[in-house]
């Protein structure tokens, strides 16, 4: 006989909760909406504590950059993307390798309503790969220690500057040839602005990590100094761009630099561009942001203020560490470089940088003797 009760129903929300993998559904901004508890415990939290953090805070920075460059841009052009290798972030600072399959839920009318990505677990197979290239790279160091540090600073240096660079200025210009001279589709313009977007962010990272890379294992930046060459034009053509990028902020310049200065004038170009970006994406957006710049008393002296919630004592003796990203809005996604940078280039001309924060304003003061 048939058993009365007939054939047990799975329970899907169980099914979710439990499955062998991970679940994670993020918003269009980045933020997680919902996760399984399989995930929440292998990541040592609960469930609840995640939800609402953007997905960049529980990758590790390999990871950050693979899926700023990787996952993203292909969900953006096909909608899926298969068989990514991720580290997680665990509670305890441990990273958790995992593969990523990922797609994208959208609506009637096309538009993006959640990215849903499924997790893996891939420790033993990671393990063993990783066992196998510490296996090689300890036998090569054995061999020669010293050759190998040289030859890995400056193999590392020249792609960063050269073979990565080149062929993404090459992108670049293809990219905005398709757009200006040739039809597209309207899916055709879609995947164009996502490739020139997808462009822009790496190009800014390999910046950044050249960077990193010369002030860590190079020696320190190198600087071009030129005090013929004016200052305030670069400075007000760094803010230009920044108001093209964010039209709906209001930022304000005050510029009396009347003597020579003895420095770089593209690396201060770069360190105002870091620190008005840093204001735009901390400051409060109804203040305006305000640069200033001025020569006397034998220094030149930048300011850049923003309005917006104080930064917190602990958090300014780790501001210019490398990877340092604070509290981070949605739309904002980086590595967390830009003021390491900032105080790498504020060093590289002998100079210094002065943080003051309260209630009202937050402001970065770069400092720096005329005279080299």
């Amino acid at each position: 006989m048939a058993d009365p009760a007939g054939p047990p129903v799975e329970d899907l929300a169980d099914l979710y909760e439990n499955a062998p993998c991970g679940y994670v559904s993020l918003s269009p901004d980045g933020r997680v909406v919902k996760l399984n508890r399989r995930l929440a415990d292998w990541l040592g939290w609960d469930a609840e504590d995640l939800v609402g953090k953007p997905i960049h805070d529980l990758l590790s920075f390999g990871g950050r950059i693979a899926f700023e460059t990787h996952l993203a841009p292909l969900l953006r052009i096909q909608g899926f993307v298969n068989e990514l290798a991720l580290d997680l972030l665990q509670s305890d600072g441990l990273k958790l390798p995992v593969i990523a399959n990922a797609n994208e839920k959208r609506d009637s009318e096309g538009r993006h309503q959640f990215t849903r990505l499924t997790l893996f677990k891939a420790v033993d197979r990671r393990s063993y790969e990783r066992g196998l290239i510490d296996a090689r790279d300890r036998a090569q160091a054995a061999i020669e220690v010293e050759h190998e540090t040289s030859m890995l600073r400056e193999q590392f240096i020249a792609v960063l500057g050269h073979d990565l660079r080149n062929p993404l200025a090459a992108l670049a210009a293809g990219v905005r040839m398709l757009s200006k001279r040739e039809q597209l589709s309207e899916r055709g313009e879609i995947v164009v602005k996502e490739m020139s977007a997808s462009i822009t962010r790496a190009t800014a990272l390999v910046t950044n990590l050249l960077d990193l890379a010369r002030g860590r294992l190079g020696g320190g930046l190198g600087l071009k100094r030129d005090p013929g060459r004016p200052l305030a034009p670069i400075i007000e053509h760094v803010v230009s761009e920044m108001r093209a990028i964010a039209p709906d902020r209001q930022i304000m310049t005050d510029l009396d630099i009347t003597q020579p200065v003895d420095c770089d004038p593209d690396r201060i170009g770069q360190l105002t561009s870091n620190l008005v970006g840093n204001a735009l994406t901390h400051g409060a957006p109804g203040v305006p942001v305000e640069v200033e710049a001025r020569t006397g008393e034998g220094v030149f002296m930048l300011t850049v203020t923003n309005g917006g919630v104080p930064i917190p004592p602990e958090a300014r003796a780790h501001l210019f560490q490398p990877f340092f990203r604070g509290d981070m809005r949605p739309s904002q996604q980086g590595l967390g470089l830009g003021l390491f940078i900032v105080s790498e280039i504020a060093k590289a001309h002998g100079g210094a940088m002065e943080v003051l924060s309260d209630d009202q304003l937050t402001s970065f003061t770069f400092t720096m003797p005329l005279s080299s």
